[in-house]
């Protein structure tokens, strides 16, 4: 079929350019450094276990149809005191939850101001809303100024991640706080990873730092270091009134089943249970900083994400591959996921991996670069 010809045709010439991507299951038992299970919680059987009876295996239909259970309803009002919010909304990801939340909320006339590195789900939430949208400079508050300076009309949105999911450094949100003050402009924040992390109970960076009360939006991801499924929106009551009756991604979408949404709730108490997993964690981050050479082309950041920049797609699978013959799960990164001349391999440090596992994934990187 032509069409087929013409979709194979664009799958070689992604090959020729060292993109092109496969599905692949852990199968060799490589030592785990690429997924985004921060704190191991995926893996905590406890978790799983549910005492409570059988209650379906489905919602059988979106919540504004028959899906709208008991369970969500009790979930919401436990997450809105977990991330200290007037309300909570389930979505089904973190994707679609920002899709949700920026097609719906901006209009026509309005201005989003979006941090350049924020993840597509947010630059494609921003492209399905009618306002106008414009980057600002990673990190950048002089570039982000210039641009509220800008804008005569209509609401101002400026949207953000506490923690980037490719680089692993935090926003300056203090500040961007102080900005949006004093232009008038509404903060939308994507906490997906930090979400579990940040905070004596792993509210996230926003709680953490106190600010919870001077932003629009919060989204929160249960799929990182929270080890299981789902998302949630948090914020006020209007806000969540607002997104059950114009958010598409809430109204068409079938709602979480019980054990999905149970887990969520499971998997929060055991991380306020035990603190001690994030200084774990913490402990293996500043070991891994230690031991890697300082020639060593690595991004700067005090999260479990952590990147060695190649500078092209051909090094950064030659220089996955090596470590995956050594024993470890390392993946590269490649545009357009990042930015040609940007690719890297990401490696997510967790809570379960030895200092042993540590120290000798530190002494291959270094032999490489030697």
């Amino acid at each position: 079929m032509k069409l087929e010809k013409q979709l194979l045709g664009q799958l070689e010439n992604r090959k020729i350019n060292g993109g092109y991507r496969s599905l692949k299951q852990n199968v060799n038992n490589l030592i785990d450094f690429s997924s985004n299970d921060y704190l191991g919680l995926s893996k905590v059987e406890e978790i799983h276990h549910d005492h409570n009876e059988f209650i379906d295996n489905g919602a059988t239909g979106s919540r504004l149809l028959s899906g709208n259970k008991a369970y969500h309803e009790a979930v919401e009002n436990f997450l809105s005191e977990y991330f200290k919010s007037e309300s909570a909304l389930l979505f089904n990801s973190g994707y679609m939850a920002n899709l949700g939340v920026l097609s719906s909320v901006p209009q026509k006339g309005d201005t989003i101001l979006l941090d350049e590195l924020s993840h597509i789900c947010i630059k494609e939430g921003v492209r399905l809303s009618r306002a106008n949208y414009f980057n600002f400079k990673h990190n950048d508050l002089q570039d982000l100024e210039k641009k509220l300076k800008k804008i005569e009309e209509g609401n101002i949105f400026v949207v953000v991640e506490s923690v980037y999911s490719m680089d692993g450094d935090q926003a300056p949100l203090k500040e961007i706080v102080e900005l949006s003050v004093q232009y008038n402009a509404n903060i939308i924040v994507d906490e997906a990873h930090s979400t579990g992390l940040y905070g004596q109970s792993g509210y996230g960076l926003c709680c953490d730092l106190e600010l919870q009360d001077q932003i629009f939006a919060r989204i929160y991801t249960f799929g990182k270091a929270v080890g299981v499924h789902g998302a949630a929106v948090a914020g006020s009551n209007i806000l969540k009134d607002y997104l059950i009756n114009y958010s598409r991604q809430f109204i068409y979408t079938t709602a979480l089943p019980h054990q999905s949404v149970q887990v969520i709730k499971n998997a929060l108490n055991y991380r306020e249970k035990h603190p001690e997993l994030w200084g774990d964690l913490q402990s293996k981050i500043t070991l891994f900083n230690s031991l890697l050479k300082n020639a060593i082309n690595k991004l700067d950041s005090e999260h479990p994400v952590q990147g060695i920049i190649l500078g092209g797609a051909a090094e950064a699978s030659n220089f996955s591959k090596y470590l995956n013959d050594k024993g470890f799960d390392v993946r590269p990164i490649l545009s357009p996921t990042v930015p040609k001349g940007k690719e890297r391999v990401r490696i997510c440090l967790h809570a379960f991996n030895s200092e042993e596992e540590i120290t000798n994934l530190c002494h291959h990187i270094n032999q490489y670069f030697q």
